[in-house]
């Protein structure tokens, strides 16, 4: 007869969930920071000075070269990235019915404004 008809709990151990490239769970290698950090590319000497204040400005380390060839690309998205995240957005739970009115009548939600 099969095996699969008589079960006996988990046949394969399964992997923790970084073992087989899961999340990362090392706070420490968040990028620009002193461990890791940013690689930025500019094509001047004054846009070096710029980018180096918006990096002392976000509290990030970075380490930033001058690509002074013709043709040359800046290359700063990574920055831009840290720059541009959003903060955590927070919402206001609406009252349940049972909850004292938030008109300062002192009734039930439900009885006053629901």
């Amino acid at each position: 007869m099969s095996d699969k008809f008589f079960f006996k709990g988990r046949q394969d151990a399964r992997q923790h969930h970084t073992a087989y490239g899961g999340f990362q769970t090392n706070a420490s290698q968040k990028s620009g920071s002193k461990k890791y950090p940013l690689t930025l590319v500019v094509t001047s000497e004054s846009r070096k000075q710029e980018v180096e204040a918006q990096v002392a400005g976000a509290k990030l380390h970075a380490t930033i070269s001058v690509d002074t060839r013709e043709g040359a690309v800046e290359s700063i998205n990574e920055l831009t990235a840290l720059l541009n995240k959003g903060g955590t957005v927070t919402t206001v739970k609406p009252p349940s019915r049972n909850d004292i009115c938030t008109c300062g009548s002192g009734l039930k939600f439900k009885k006053c404004c629901g």
